[in-house]
């Protein structure tokens, strides 16, 4: 697999105060200095991972992988071309802009912009959040994930799936159709939802501790004034495939971001795309853009993982947690169960 993680996002958009705002007051990310017509936010040591350009109109947007270095780089412009992908080598002067060594840029079958890098730059100078959060996980995992809405998912899975060399996760059919796909232990870096419509969905970020996640909710229910009375644009809740614990709001932009806690990892080599049988959360996420009779749909396939008793172990991080001590013979004989069957 040429491609390693999902490195950066870039939107346009005017609204660069809101924007500010938003990634810094409620995400936590860092805002860095680039002039008039953008901003850039980073996330950890890594120059820049959000950039909101002005220069681009609303909607246009780009989304940025990563790659080892120059010669695979090479290697991934040569198998796109192979493909029958136009791949332009982008100048040093975009590349700069993009605070990387090396780019190129290309299109998937729906139009959309993606781009491709060896090289991010590195700064040595401590990650100061927006607010106070404990962090957010990134290193070889990336940014996070991005998912995109498409009119039909077998428009552009095959070129992800066997042109890019994505693996596939899960495939998911109700209450709507959906693919996942992972490029590093990450359980997806990237979905695309089936919609009816091409267009952005959301990106997520994961926080290293879950009382972020639940600041964060405070805050974003707090927003709910006359500046934005519809900010989370679905409730707390827990997926069924990677396991986190989110919940999303609207960006400036319209489009949502997830704001996640405790994701799972798996290994790329041995794993086997899943079939989602029990739709996209084992309890909440209550999805305001879903329309009635699918928001119906999810409501009852979650009531059904719960009567069913599906659960998933907590994946956290060292030092994050204690051991609370048994006290109940029951819950001993079921955790005795569990260590003994994975």
């Amino acid at each position: 697999m040429h491609i390693q993680a999902l490195g950066y996002l870039g939107f346009g958009s005017v609204d660069l105060d809101g924007w500010s705002d938003f990634a810094t007051s409620l995400l936590g990310m860092q805002a860095v200095e680039k002039g008039n017509t953008s901003r850039a936010f980073r996330m950890d040591d890594q120059a820049q991972r959000l950039i909101i350009d002005r220069d681009l109109a609303d909607g246009q947007r780009y989304i940025g992988w990563e790659v080892a270095d120059a010669p695979t780089l090479a290697s991934l412009a040569a198998r796109l071309e192979q493909g029958g992908v136009f791949v332009t080598q982008e100048p040093a002067a975009l590349a700069d802009r993009r605070a990387v060594a090396g780019l190129i840029s290309f299109a998937d079958p729906l139009g959309n912009r993606l781009e491709a890098f060896h090289g991010a730059a590195r700064t040595d100078l401590p990650f100061i959040p927006g607010r106070a959060i404990s962090g957010f996980r990134t290193g070889p995992l990336g940014m996070g994930h991005v998912v995109i809405t498409v009119e039909r998912l077998d428009a552009a899975l095959p070129f992800y799936r066997d042109i890019l060399g994505f693996g596939v996760s899960d495939i998911m059919e109700r209450p709507f159709g959906a693919a996942f796909f992972h490029v590093n232990p990450r359980q997806h870096s990237f979905a695309m939802l089936e919609t009816g419509s091409n267009g952005m969905h959301h990106f997520m970020v994961e926080l290293c501790a879950l009382d972020d996640i639940g600041q964060g909710y405070d805050l974003a229910l707090g927003d709910g004034t006359e500046k934005d009375p519809n900010r989370v644009m679905a409730t707390l809740g827990r997926h069924t495939n990677d396991w986190m614990t989110s919940f999303y709001m609207r960006s400036p932009a319209g489009f949502q971001v997830e704001y996640g806690w405790g994701g799972r990892a798996i290994d790329p080599a041995t794993w086997t795309p899943q079939r989602l049988e029990a739709g996209p959360s084992m309890w909440g996420h209550e999805r305001a853009w879903l329309p009635p009779e699918a928001k119906a749909e999810a409501r009852a396939m979650r009531l059904k993982a719960g009567a069913s008793g599906l659960r998933r172990p907590l994946q956290v991080m060292g030092g994050s947690y204690g051991l609370t001590p048994g006290t109940s013979a029951w819950w001993d004989t079921v955790a005795e169960d569990r260590t003994d069957h994975g």
